[in-house]
């Protein structure tokens, strides 16, 4: 099950359940569109994988199974990100 978690690591932007700006990677590293788009390249800073949209949780099972409330901000160091970009892609 998905741990749906509370923000953005990058921007540490609030993400709530409903979100519909969320992105994950495999590992489900949870970012808003706006850092993966426009910041990461779509490319996760911690794995080196790709996003996708974060599923909705039914509202009816968000008691049964509640999101996360563990943030995780841990602004990417860009450069480093870029410089990774550079050498997966060639």
């Amino acid at each position: 099950m998905l741990e749906l978690r509370p923000n953005c690591e990058h921007c540490n932007k609030d993400l709530p359940p409903d979100a519909v700006d969320a992105l994950i990677c495999t590992f489900e590293c949870t970012y808003c569109e706006k850092c993966v788009t426009t910041i990461l390249k779509n490319t996760c800073p911690n794995c080196g994988g790709n996003f996708t949209k974060r599923p909705l949780r039914p509202k009816r099972l968000l008691e049964k199974y509640p999101p996360s409330l563990k943030r995780v901000h841990n602004p990417t160091d860009l450069e480093r990100h870029y410089e990774n970009i550079s050498k997966n892609s060639t």
